[in-house]
């Protein structure tokens, strides 16, 4: 029992994604044996801090070591519980911050802009995909034209662990997209966002691109650019009377923990409120 069958039977049972298999080893590298005590656990979390990770960066390395450890007790077809008795390491206490999201002139600005060229086109309808649909870059990326119901305006997204979800979008989206995959030539197979030998586009060059126009605009580009649309786009459907609930299922998310975090982002609603009920505005 140890790391590597722990990963093999994750990817031959569970099925799990070549990321996911990828998340393990980075984060096992921070174990120095296979059966580690409280104690090295403990040191496993000091060195982390140490290389100077930051605390979310140290969760997603104990998430993975806590699936481990939890395996090598009782297996994985029981679920982890506190009356699990194996060594496992606690969470560390995140900091809420505000997540960035694009300005409402931002957002305008970035619609307007009118594209010269095949590439500043596909750039465009990234920006257009991201806004209408909130989805994550990597699952546009990897989006096909043969999952794009043009009649029913959805669209099947692959997301994490190999969830799909299907997401509705808007007829303007669905112009831009028909106008582009007609100009482009794409058939079915073919992905919607590619490089010019056909394949997958690249994350870093979606964003480089990205923070180029947004400075060609006039704009700094927000942090975390590229999932600033997300959240941008959560923070919108929010503010337009969407559900929580609804969001949670067209964001993707498996709890709803991370999409009630948008709720925090709305200050300018915040703002209103507090000026209609404040004590020293009253008359």
């Amino acid at each position: 029992m140890g790391f590597s069958e722990f990963t093999r039977e994750r990817q031959y049972l569970s099925n799990v994604s070549p990321a996911t298999l990828e998340w393990y080893k980075h984060s096992f590298k921070w174990l120095r044996t296979e059966s580690p005590s409280q104690d090295d656990l403990k040191d496993a979390v000091l060195r982390m801090r140490e290389k100077g990770l930051k605390a979310t960066g140290c969760n997603s390395a104990i998430r993975a070591i806590n699936t481990y450890l939890h395996w090598c007790d009782v297996g994985a077809e029981v679920k982890c519980s506190p009356a699990c008795k194996h060594p496992k390491i606690a969470q560390l206490k995140e900091p809420q911050l505000v997540l960035p999201t694009f300005t409402a002139q931002q957002i305008r600005q970035l619609i307007a802009w009118k594209p010269k060229g095949k590439y500043q086109k596909r750039l465009r309808l990234v920006l257009l995909f991201l806004l209408d649909t909130g989805c994550r870059i990597t699952e546009a990326l990897t989006l096909r034209v043969r999952d794009v119901d043009m009649d029913n305006m959805l669209v099947t997204l692959d997301g994490k662990g190999r969830k799909q979800r299907v997401v509705p979008f808007s007829f303007e989206l669905r112009k831009a997209m028909f106008r582009y995959i007609a100009e482009a030539k794409k058939t079915l197979d073919s992905l919607l966002f590619a490089n010019r030998t056909g394949t997958k586009l690249g994350r870093r060059n979606v964003l480089r691109d990205v923070k180029i126009l947004c400075k060609r605009l006039g704009f700094n580009p927000p942090a975390r650019t590229l999932h600033a649309f997300r959240h941008t786009f959560a923070v919108h459907y929010l503010r337009k009377g969407g559900s929580v609930f609804h969001l949670q299922k067209v964001l993707g998310h498996s709890t709803l923990e991370m999409t009630r975090r948008y709720a925090n982002l709305m200050t300018e609603d915040l703002q209103g409120v507090h000026e209609r009920v404040s004590l020293l505005s009253a008359r």
